[in-house]
């Protein structure tokens, strides 16, 4: 698509910003309404049916959101714009709007992420920086967390090349705060990404979905140093799941903070000791054509009906006794149901919106227990 009007835009934050619309529910939500604008119209309806109400985002909220990016020099782009990074679109589950500061120029070169311990050690450190400079020179965009130890190493070395830094929480929000004049150098070249509204504090829950973006960003991710049960296992773990290169440095089977990354070797991963062995390991991947994410509607409220998708009371409860806390897969539930495949998803989402369902792996779904409803 060419691009959000300034109301479609308002609308897209409105729906992404309300309470139990994550990213798969917002494309579920915009492509059965047909657009944001109706989707957000049905919402408190829909949360209603569901058995519980949701706060809305409100029309000022993104408004003043829009501005404040806009205040910090940053902007708010949409997936499918042509600022979105493409390797990001192509996942599941990509996040509708990423607020960005700095040149998206960035995206438009291929990406290699490079994350690991926080406490790195001095060799961990030069070995980080030495590869991210020699990949910036190369042509490649180095993608971290901006957090302490390997992940600010791969950063400064490559800020004149072009750098990503993804953050947590909101761009208002830096963390670790001893990093703001490296954020600042990031900005000149590169660009600082998240998907998480102004203001956001980062909590220990977002630093998985930061990895996420990590990961979705890159053709590859290099562990450099990583405990066991590490944050950079996570991001590997995305990345494999994402069909992304999983490559990581050996190091010191005595040195605990290596004990991760020399595992990821153990169960496969690229063995990585220069810059070189990067290049060589991601080569097939470079100019492969992305993925196209399925559309997301642009409609505008009223221009896509429902029509033969709302359940009656009986079609309902039958719907209803299909699901509970055992995952069950959605076309399985269409079938047992012996209802129409929309009306289906109309009755998810209902209970996706009020906090009553969760997506499994593999496009299951399953009843959450009453006491984690709110």
């Amino acid at each position: 698509m060419a691009g959000l009007t300034d109301e479609q835009r308002i609308a897209w934050l409105r729906l992404i910003r309300s309470e139990n619309v994550g990213p798969r529910t917002f494309r579920d939500l915009v492509n059965h309404f047909g657009g944001a604008a109706a989707a957000l119209e049905a919402l408190p309806s829909l949360a209603r049916r569901g058995g519980r109400a949701v706060r809305v985002c409100s029309r000022s909220e993104a408004e003043d959101e829009i501005a404040g990016a806009l205040a910090r020099g940053a902007r708010l782009i949409a997936l499918g714009e042509p600022d979105y990074p493409a390797p990001l679109a192509a996942i599941e589950g990509a996040p509708p709007l990423i607020t960005v500061a700095g040149d998206p120029a960035v995206f438009r070169r291929p990406a290699i992420g490079v994350v690991g311990a926080r406490n790195a050690s001095s060799a961990g450190r030069t070995f980080a920086a030495r590869v991210a400079s020699e990949l910036g020179g190369a042509g490649w965009a180095i993608v971290s967390g901006l957090a302490r130890g390997v992940d600010a190493a791969a950063h400064a070395a490559s800020t004149r090349s072009g750098t990503i830094a993804v953050f947590a929480g909101g761009l208002d929000c830096l963390y670790p705060p001893e990093h703001a004049d490296l954020a600042r150098r990031i900005v000149e070249t590169g660009a600082l990404i998240t998907e998480m509204p102004l203001g956001w504090q980062p909590r220990g829950r977002d630093f998985p979905r930061r990895n996420r973006i990590i990961a979705g960003l890159s053709l590859g991710v290099l562990v450099v140093e990583a405990a066991v049960r590490s944050g950079s296992l996570i991001t590997a773990r995305l990345a494999a799941e994402l069909g992304r290169e999983v490559m990581a440095a050996p190091g010191s089977p005595l040195d605990p903070r290596c004990e991760g990354s020399n595992g990821l070797l153990r169960d496969g991963a690229t063995f990585i000791t220069r810059s070189d062995d990067v290049i060589e390991a991601l080569h097939h991947l470079l100019g492969r054509d992305q993925p196209n994410p399925p559309p997301i509607g642009l409609a505008q409220a009223g221009t896509a009906g429902l029509h033969g998708a709302e359940p009656d009371e009986d079609e309902r409860t039958r719907i209803m006794d299909l699901l509970g806390p055992t995952p069950a897969a959605v076309d399985e539930i269409v079938r047992q149901s012996g209802g129409d495949a929309r009306a289906v998803q109309l009755v998810l989402l209902e209970l996706e919106i009020a906090g009553r369902l969760e997506r499994r792996p593999g496009g299951a779904v399953s009843l959450r227990q009453p006491e984690l409803w709110l």
